[in-house]
């Protein structure tokens, strides 16, 4: 027993100080590239560049007929001199079609490209990708809508530097009626916004946001376009350009507003996908840590096995812990706590948790004024989505390996939540 009580107190420690650890590096690499973010001008107001190459805004649409006519007017208001909008089909069953035709009578800049049946957001993007002569492909979703000055800030990188392949941008949540939409404005600042300007300083990133990325079609054709088969096909050409060699920039001027889901199993559904794309890039990518080349991309797949380490163990934490007053061993029960109560080390977590959604609120206040008016909803951030993001992690990775490669991940149509101006 005492060897059980031995192990338990060491994973119980690293249950504890892994994500205390990961909280203050995120917040240590946000400052280091907040620095430099603060010195540039307000995200309105881009400097001119020195040249401006066409560029295509591709966006795939799939039953987007409540959506498409509001985020197609908003990526052809762009203040850029030199671009097209090109919308893709991709096999809708409402009427996308009719809505799309509509505005490209309407709009010279606007081309709408119909695919006969559904074939998934990655090979529409490749569809519009091969329809444009534009170097420079800015993707977004079929419901966002574009800050008017979103290429400008892109573009720059692609000419300042020229192994850049991709430059992704900040999403900003405008569904926010209900408790679960104000807690996801918080989310994309304190952990998104947060981890990727963490990962910027100290390396590679992730993961690019496939609400909003600019690439590089050269680099993009060089690795062979978007992948099929992946759920999440913005982790996936993240990981594939980087190991290329290319190097991907994180853009927090270049703005873009979504919806979110904002019922429980809305929400449920998108982060089971994410999880289950993070596992299949897990698969996919574990031979980086065998070639000392792509050693650059090491602490992205070291931190993405601990974390599912982290929430197995969570998971086996729980169930031994429900257990010990359940089954009559005194031995074993003695000297096990939870993991999960706010005791001491627990309320060092939660000040850690409440005082990293404070730091990032501060930084994000550049494109949003009042964004500290939902600070208090992030008090329920634990409660409710690490529990959704551990249980995600969980299922994922069995579904992953269920699944099998090879099949076609389409288009499943997801909560938007409840608009609101608010």
């Amino acid at each position: 027993m005492k060897t059980f009580h031995s192990v338990w107190h060491i994973a119980l420690s690293f249950v504890f100080f892994y994500p205390l650890f990961m909280s203050y590096l995120w917040m240590i690499g946000a400052l280091i590239f907040y620095r430099k973010e603060r010195k540039e001008p307000p995200y309105q107001q881009p400097a001119a560049l020195e040249s401006y190459p066409m560029v295509a805004v591709l966006v795939p649409c799939f039953n987007e007929s409540d959506n498409a006519e509001e985020t197609i007017t908003y990526a052809l208001s762009l203040d850029y001199p030199n671009f097209e909008v090109i919308a893709i089909n991709d096999g809708s069953s409402d009427n996308t079609a009719e809505v799309l035709d509509q505005l490209a009578e309407k709009y010279d800049k606007l081309r709408v490209v119909h695919l006969a049946q559904n074939q998934g957001k990655a090979m529409a993007l490749q569809a519009g990708s091969l329809l444009t002569e534009a170097e420079y492909l800015l993707g977004i979703d079929g419901d966002a809508l574009l800050d008017p000055h979103a290429a400008t800030w892109m573009v720059r990188h692609f000419l300042e530097d020229e192994t850049v392949a991709a430059v992704t941008g900040n999403p900003r949540i405008r569904t926010r009626s209900t408790l679960l939409g104000r807690i996801q404005v918080g989310e994309f600042s304190s952990i998104v916004g947060m981890i990727k300007r963490a990962q910027r300083s100290f390396g590679r990133l992730f993961t690019v946001s496939g609400v909003i990325t600019a690439f590089r079609k050269s680099a993009v054709h060089e690795v062979g376009y978007w992948s099929p088969d992946m759920l999440t096909e913005d982790i996936d050409i993240t990981w594939k350009l980087q190991r290329a060699g290319w190097d991907i920039r994180f853009e927090p001027n270049a703005l873009v507003w979504i919806l979110m889901p904002e019922t429980l199993s809305g929400l449920w559904k998108q982060r089971l996908r994410w999880a289950m794309g993070g596992a299949q890039v897990l698969i996919k990518n574990i031979d980086v840590l065998f070639k000392p080349r792509l050693n650059y991309l090491w602490p992205l797949m070291i931190e993405l096995i601990l974390t599912l380490v982290w929430s197995y163990l969570m998971l086996i934490m729980a169930i031994i812990w429900l257990l010990h007053f359940i089954l009559p061993l005194e031995a074993v029960s003695q000297g096990i706590s939870s993991p999960f109560l706010p005791y001491g080390s627990g309320i060092l977590l939660g000040a850690t948790c409440l005082f990293q959604f404070g730091l990032s609120k501060w930084m994000d206040s550049r494109y949003e004024p009042n964004l500290f008016k939902n600070y208090y909803w992030m008090i329920w951030y634990p409660f409710v989505f690490w529990l959704i993001t551990i249980s995600a992690s969980i299922i994922a990775f069995p579904k992953v390996l269920l699944r099998g490669g090879g099949k076609r991940a389409r288009w499943v149509s997801p909560d938007r939540g409840v608009r609101s101006q608010d």
